[in-house]
């Protein structure tokens, strides 16, 4: 009994997201250019609201916290699958595997929830105006955030306890460009329903909890927009609406389809290409969905860089 959980093998190897030389060098440049946009704009939101009072709100102190959670799940991921697409052999440690997994968890997770915070932030300022700055203070903020990074933790150590501690000493190949729950489950010598039920049940809490107060928010932010008589602030408000629900469906769109369905034991190319969504694009897109295009950070970009 006390060798069935023990790992036969140091490393896994990646087999990442083609086998084609000149696919691989054309995936480098692709990800290497949505990288330096992912530190660039999440980098330069961070130093914009942090240096401009005007900038000192509730939103801006959750976009600020976003960007961060952006740069570290994307750090997590990419600067690795970036130097596996140059190398011939693509080897992991179990123990960087490992990390990569927990990081990776802690931040994803801690995303999803600073998106429902944030949906919550704006239907408080657009339903409940008058009341906008008694219910979202400095406090409520404080908590709110620190709850986002004690829940993103708590479904990362639920996760990787139940992944990891099953037994691999078969094959070691996986068909994946990092290491997810979902991708190692497949390689289990052993029964792996208790793992996929721990982790379907913490989708449901992080997963479809926050988009459950998201599209709760974002309705009542519509029919409250709806009586608005300005036709004007009408459109500034949906079209806001519009582009976060953007990364709504890309980022809960494609983490419900990987981790809320049965585990099947090999995984295809398209699944491949869905976890692009969630671990890298939706990091590229957050900074000039949610900040880059707002006024106020133009407006704080020119005072900094005096322009």
């Amino acid at each position: 009994m006390g060798t069935e959980n023990q790992t036969y093998f140091t490393e896994f190897i990646l087999l990442g997201l083609s086998s084609d030389l000149q696919t691989q060098t054309m995936l480098f440049i692709v990800f290497l250019i949505i990288y330096l946009l992912t530190v660039f704009g999440n980098l330069l939101i961070i130093v914009l609201i942090h240096t401009d009072s005007r900038l000192h709100t509730p939103m801006y102190f959750f976009l600020k916290n976003l960007s961060f959670t952006d740069l570290c799940f994307s750090t997590t991921i990419v600067p690795q699958m970036l130097f596996h697409l140059l190398v011939m052999r693509k080897t992991i440690s179990f123990a960087g595997c490992s990390l990569q997994m927990i990081f990776f968890l802690v931040a994803g997770a801690t995303e999803s929830s600073l998106l429902a915070v944030m949906s919550y932030d704006r239907y408080v300022a657009v339903c409940k105006p008058l009341h906008y700055s008694t219910i979202m203070t400095q406090r409520v903020c404080v908590q709110l955030t620190i709850g986002s990074w004690a829940s993103g933790t708590l479904v990362s150590l639920v996760d990787t306890t139940f992944t990891l501690c099953l037994s691999y000493h078969g094959q070691n190949i996986i068909n994946h460009y990092f290491c997810e729950p979902p991708a190692l489950l497949k390689l289990a010598s052993e029964e792996t329903y208790k793992a996929e039920m721990a982790i379907f049940t913490m989708g449901v809490v992080i997963l479809l909890g926050p988009l459950s107060l998201i599209l709760f928010s974002y309705w009542n932010i519509i029919c409250t927009v709806i009586q608005v008589q300005s036709g004007e602030g009408r459109f500034k408000i949906f079209s806001t609406c519009g582009s976060h629900f953007i990364v709504v469906v890309f980022f809960y769109g494609s983490t419900i389809f990987t981790y809320m369905r049965p585990i099947s034991k090999k995984m295809n190319e398209g699944d491949k290409v869905i976890s692009v969504f969630y671990s890298v694009i939706t990091s590229m897109m957050n900074p000039f969905i949610y900040s880059l295009r707002n006024k106020d950070v133009k407006e704080a970009f020119r005072k900094v860089f005096g322009r």
